[in-house]
């Protein structure tokens, strides 16, 4: 721990919210009816979307519930007048001379054309026409929708004619190329087959009414949308085998666990087992979560599964997974020792007891500190109301405080010491966590979407070494699913992989970013395309960000 007690001298991430610009509060529609779907948003996506070097953020926002209700039945005001509607906040930060950023940002709903106006759930991006401009796919409890980036600042909802979209209750998805075809397809987990008028009433261990949990209702089959190249999308989803199984899926991530060049996709359900769709090549997937050990945790349970992500945490080439759950159970690391065989490593890892008392949701693997290992943030906020809040007459007393983890080397973590961090000791019900550089300093930060309360946005005050790689393909979107390696000089290799998916709900940084401690160039860069081909760079200098281009020759 003296690692972690000698960061208490400054705060890690300070919230610089309100005075950037980002003033946004999740809305939840609740009217003291206990509706079951009000205290599962939200979730933000973090992209460029007018292709100016800088993270933009956009935010999903919820609606006013129940029939015949209006804003003047909510227990807690909106500051937003009707209709509400998802924001997108456009980065127009400043650099000063010999100084750090001066992070703003903008409001520019209105002016992006968008009109997003379905009970927000989350949110990713992905570019899926090949124009060089990332799209939006957003889940929504009702009809997802999906974005498309016209390139010029503005935004058209294409769910209809992309036919991308269903209504159900989606929670988080994922743009995943499953046949290696160049072209984007989405991923869409679905939770529970929930609806205000058939809702139930539910009770807590005490016989008090209280929110329900998934088991109350049928869960939803998830959905496998393949992209034909023409801005149209085939609902795959039976043909490919991914709805043979249903899960109440809350998180979703795709990776290529097994190493054969294709991306798998794993899906992390709420109190029902956990899915890994293991990629046959062939258009198809089979669940091999059981037989791959990343079903039930150690003792053969299924667990309350929120959000998950996936990265090479013990340095062994591997995927590795990480997911949060609630409480009275613990978050479970599985580390992959190879061909998707997984191993409950979370006893060992310093993750188990720690996580106890809370629920989690949204989740980053992230190098925090820049040291060249990946730590763990959690996002916590309670699903069952807390005694003592609901006696204080807090009219949602769910809060809880979020967690930060430090990576001591091969997937060995302490807790971070909340005491003098802000962002780790006030109370919220938080929700999605998004993590990416949003003042391009190489330093990881968070943005936090809390139910019912102001985002968070935490910008990491950390220093040292760091490496970033914006992998793109011929075509000019991010490459996702590629794997890039950067290796020290003193033989340590890091390996990354460009995605935006991840967490609950919510989107990522699609650049790769290398932690160097107080290492100033790195020896050797490889990426690895997805879909085959490999390139390599040496001797490059820290501190800095690299393009590289699929089928590019050179340096980046």
């Amino acid at each position: 721990m003296a690692a972690a007690a000698a960061g208490q001298a400054a705060e890690i991430f300070v919230d610089r919210a309100p005075e950037s610009g980002l003033d946004f509060e999740y809305f939840n529609g609740m009217s003291g009816n206990l509706y079951f779907s009000e205290h599962m948003g939200g979730g933000a996506a973090l992209l460029d979307y007018d292709g100016d070097g800088d993270l933009d953020v956009y935010v999903v926002q919820g609606r006013m519930l129940g029939d015949g209700k209006s804003l003047d039945d909510a227990l807690v005001p909106t500051p937003y007048p009707e209709p509400l509607t998802d924001r997108l906040y456009r980065n127009d930060s400043t650099l000063d001379a010999g100084g750090p950023a001066q992070l703003r940002f903008v409001d520019v709903t209105e002016m992006s054309g968008l009109q997003a106006t379905e009970y927000g759930v989350g949110a990713t991006s992905g570019d899926f026409d090949n124009d060089g401009w990332p799209d939006l796919y957003v889940s929504n409890f009702g009809a997802n929708t999906l974005l498309r980036n016209n390139g010029d600042g503005t935004f058209s909802d294409v769910s209809e004619s992309s036919r991308a979209a269903e209504l159900k209750w989606g929670a988080s998805a994922t743009f995943v190329d499953i046949d290696n075809d160049g072209w984007l397809d989405i991923f869409v987990g679905n939770y529970v087959d929930y609806r205000i008028p058939t809702d139930k009433p539910c009770a807590s261990q005490t016989g008090a009414r209280d929110y329900c949990g998934p088991l109350a209702y049928r869960p939803e089959p998830d959905r496998l949308y393949r992209n034909r190249g023409d801005g149209v999308f085939e609902d795959v989803s039976t043909r490919s085998g991914i709805d043979s199984d249903s899960g109440a899926a809350l998180g979703v991530i795709s990776a290529d666990f097994d190493d054969d060049g294709l991306l798998d996709i794993y899906v992390a359900n709420d109190q029902l087992p956990n899915q890994l769709w293991q990629n046959q090549g062939d258009g198809t997937f089979v669940d091999i979560a059981l037989l791959a050990g990343a079903a039930v945790n150690a003792i053969g349970q299924p667990e309350a599964s929120m959000g998950v992500v996936a990265g090479d945490i013990d340095d062994n080439g591997t995927e590795d997974l990480f997911m949060s759950h609630l409480a009275q159970e613990t978050n479970t690391l599985y580390l992959n020792d190879g061909d998707a065989f997984f191993r409950d490593a979370t006893k060992k890892s310093g993750l188990g007891m720690s996580s106890f008392a809370f629920t989690g949701f949204g989740t980053a693997l992230f190098d925090y500190d820049l040291d060249a290992d990946l730590d763990l943030f959690v996002a916590n906020g309670a699903v069952k109301r807390l005694p003592d809040q609901l006696k204080a007459g807090d009219p949602l007393p769910l809060r809880e405080r979020n967690q930060l983890y430090r990576n001591g080397g091969g997937g060995d973590f302490s807790e971070v010491d909340p005491e003098g961090q802000e962002f780790l000791s006030r109370l919220d019900v938080s929700r999605g966590a998004s993590a990416g550089d949003l003042d391009n300093d190489g330093a990881p930060d968070l943005v936090v979407v809390n139910n019912t309360g102001p985002l968070y946005l935490g910008l990491n005050t950390a220093s040292g070494g760091w490496l970033g790689l914006d992998l793109r393909t011929a075509d000019g979107r991010a490459a996702l699913g590629s794997r890039a390696a950067a290796e020290l000089p003193a033989g340590k290799t890091m390996r990354r992989r460009v995605r935006t998916d991840g967490s609950y709900a919510s989107g990522n940084d699609s650049r790769v970013l290398f932690g160097l401690g107080d290492v100033s160039r790195v020896a050797r860069v490889r990426v690895d395309w997805l879909g085959g081909g490999a390139v390599e760079w040496r001797d490059l200098p820290a501190g800095r960000y690299y393009v590289g281009r699929q089928g590019g020759q050179g340096s980046p």
